[in-house]
């Protein structure tokens, strides 16, 4: 988006775990859209100045990763043949969560005319649910923009902006307040060569981090002013130097691959809050609408590490939202007949599953959304992140708080979602596993070794916390309603789960009956400009071993140390090559694989593949944001894969 808009601008501010039923009541809860606070139309002797007006002398826009800032240069020759040359500054500050700072410079190189310029900070049109419109701040000072959801939540939006000639003189402002916003206006006789500066800040605040929203964020951005924007400037880059010093991924002989994981530590950086544990990571963070926000297995397994080796706080925190939504998780499971805990496939702020019922194929075909319903693999996912979040901080007090809590009531889920059967095997049907073209089938592979490692794991905690902290066992396992006896049942289910697993071929059964499903040849199909699925059609790809993502080989990731190195070399390179990556979650995942293997050949071409999801719109659909499972999966095939570092229980390990 450009801040005098075009064509093709669709600009969209988000707050995180702000969220709001739309129109379409069934599609569920989106984040909501805050109103444009960066936009500017100016007018150069009664011409508007604009990209698709006149003559583009000179444009560039620059994201600058080590200062977080969003550069822009501009000079546009209008119809009447006058030159103007535009600086543009952006951010959104690190150190201060609720400012977000834009700076323009303006200078008429080869005339001298009045310039008008107009800020119009207005809610969207299409709301949604709730109210809108302006509240006063009181104490004098000036009115915010107001909004509540239709879930009670408060959104306030404070702006202002000022505006100084190359001499030092304020230009003044006229502000004009409006039913669904606010208008600011400056005008003034530009020389030929002088610069004029316009600083404007806004202020985002809600109901969730103060009961008088409109207040705090009229102070907020009176200090603001006051600190002035230099110093607000030096905060926020020192803030991200502080992080970059231990985040940073360096990389010797390539600038691509290092310009990359720069990027992907960019947006990894910016999408985590340690102050603000009632939140999570979306699919696609707030840099865009796709996925509504909603938060999937992706913050857990793909992004989790990264924070947890580098950012411990923000870990932390992005682990206290599964806490906090544990009791829509219960409820999730009770209401399906299960016990323990249950996460929603797509969660927003409640915890409760907001899944889509369907959607509509490429081809039109209204089709119904079964993961909801079905991929249940995420609990074992939260619980997997707990325990190693855990193990690499030493952070008991989280442990005992929270951490124990979820995986205890996790294992109770997975003892309670299969059955003993005939073959005195513990089973698990009618699921779908991370490979999402094969629906409702039994035993799938992923799934069951993590509900396994998920039962384990909850015995283990169980017994830790009773011998270490007995009389906090004894006031959890009261509040849980834990026997003795239960714990050690999940050992038992555990060492029964059906596994899949071939020991003459050292293969895991990807789920019961995958050998026999049709071996389609995914090489003589050549590049796609579609999903395999759409080239074979669902049906056929139903009945194939065409895999959508890793499965099988995302289960090696996770669980390398518990597998000899014969099963995954033999497990890769049979899954390998049936893969279609139709999910931005895949090849990175194969990238750390196949680095693990020493196949770096291999390792690289799927780094690139992953790099060029947004970086080259590999998959055309980087416009609804950032793929942030890509970028932390990167980030994981460049320090846990290319530079083979591992946790074990020994510490780390290379």
């Amino acid at each position: 988006s450009l801040a005098e808009g075009c064509s093709l601008s669709r600009p969209a501010t988000f707050a995180a775990g702000v969220f709001d039923v739309g129109p379409d009541a069934g599609a569920g809860p989106q984040l909501v859209r805050l109103p444009d606070w960066t936009h500017l139309a100016l007018v150069v002797g009664g011409l508007p100045l604009a990209l698709e007006a006149g003559e583009i002398v000179e444009h560039r826009r620059v994201l600058d990763l080590r200062q977080a800032i969003l550069w822009r240069e501009w000079r546009q020759r209008d119809p009447a043949g006058r030159v103007t040359r535009l600086r543009f500054l952006r951010l959104a500050s690190l150190a201060d969560r609720h400012l977000l700072v834009q700076a323009v410079l303006i200078t008429p190189e080869n005339y001298s005319d009045t310039i008008h310029v107009e800020s119009r900070v207005e809610w969207p049109v299409e709301p949604g649910g709730g109210t809108v419109g302006r509240g006063a701040a009181g104490d004098g000072a000036p009115d915010v923009l107001v909004r509540t959801t239709s879930r009670g939540v408060g959104v306030v939006v404070a702006t202002g902006g000022e505006m100084r000639t190359g001499r030092g003189e304020r230009v003044e402002r006229v502000r004009e307040p409006g039913p669904r916003g606010i208008v600011e206006r400056w005008a003034w006789s530009a020389g030929i060569g002088e610069t004029t500066l316009l600083v404007r800040l806004a202020i985002v605040y809600t109901s969730r981090e103060d009961e008088n929203p409109a207040g705090a964020a009229a102070r907020h951005l009176a200090r603001a002013w006051h600190d002035g924007l230099e110093r607000l400037l030096d905060a926020h880059v020192a803030a991200w130097s502080a992080r970059w010093s231990v985040a940073d991924v360096r990389v010797a002989g390539d600038e691509a691959d290092q310009r990359a994981l720069r990027f992907a530590g960019y947006h990894l950086i910016s999408a985590a809050n340690p102050e603000d544990e009632r939140v999570s990571i979306g699919a696609r963070a707030l840099t865009g609408e796709a996925y509504r926000g909603h938060v999937f297995w992706d913050t857990e397994i793909y992004l989790l590490p990264f924070y947890t080796l580098t950012d411990p706080p923000a870990a932390r925190a992005l682990l206290m939202y599964r806490y906090h939504t544990l009791p829509a998780a219960r409820e999730r499971a009770r209401a399906l007949g299960y016990r323990g805990a249950l996460y929603a496939w797509e969660s927003a702020d409640t915890g409760e599953d907001v899944t889509p019922s369907s959607a509509v194929t490429p081809g039109g075909e209204v089709v119904p959304i079964l993961t909801g319903e079905q991929e249940h693999h995420v609990s074992a996912d939260v619980a997997y992140a707990v325990w190693h979040y855990w193990r690499a901080t030493g952070d008991d007090r989280f442990l005992l708080d929270a951490g124990a809590e979820i995986l205890l009531d996790t294992a109770r889920f997975w003892a309670s979602r299969g059955r003993f059967e005939a073959d005195g095997r513990y089973h698990i049907r009618c699921v779908i596993g991370p490979d999402e073209y094969h629906e409702g089938v039994d035993d799938n592979a992923y799934t069951n070794l993590m509900a396994r490692w998920n039962l384990e794991r909850g015995a283990d905690v169980a017994r830790l916390i009773a011998d270490r902290w007995p009389e906090r066992w004894r006031a959890l396992a009261e509040r849980l309603g834990l026997s003795p006896e239960e714990p050690e049942a999940w050992r038992r289910v555990a060492a029964a789960i059906e596994t899949g697993f071939d020991p003459r071929t050292g293969l895991f059964e990807q789920f019961r009956g995958f050998f026999d499903l049709e071996d389609v040849d995914l090489a003589a199909h050549g590049p796609c400009a579609v999903p395999i699925d759409v080239c074979l059609g669902r049906e056929r790809t139903r009945r194939s071993q065409v895999i959508k993502q890793a499965d099988v080989v995302a289960l090696q990731v996770l669980l390398w140390d518990s597998f000899p190195r014969e099963v995954h070399e033999a497990n890769f390179r049979y899954y390998e090559p049936r893969t279609a990556h139709g999910s931005s979650l895949s090849p990175a995942f194969h990238a750390l694989a196949a680095a693990r293997l020493g196949d770096t050949v291999l390792a690289e071409r799927y780094f690139r593949q992953a790099v060029e999801i947004d970086l080259a719109e590999r998959m055309s659909s980087a416009a609804g944001g950032v793929h942030m499972a890509t970028l932390g999966g990167l980030w994981q095939a460049a320090v846990l894969g290319a530079a083979g570092m591992r946790l074990t229980e020994d510490g780390l390990a290379f």
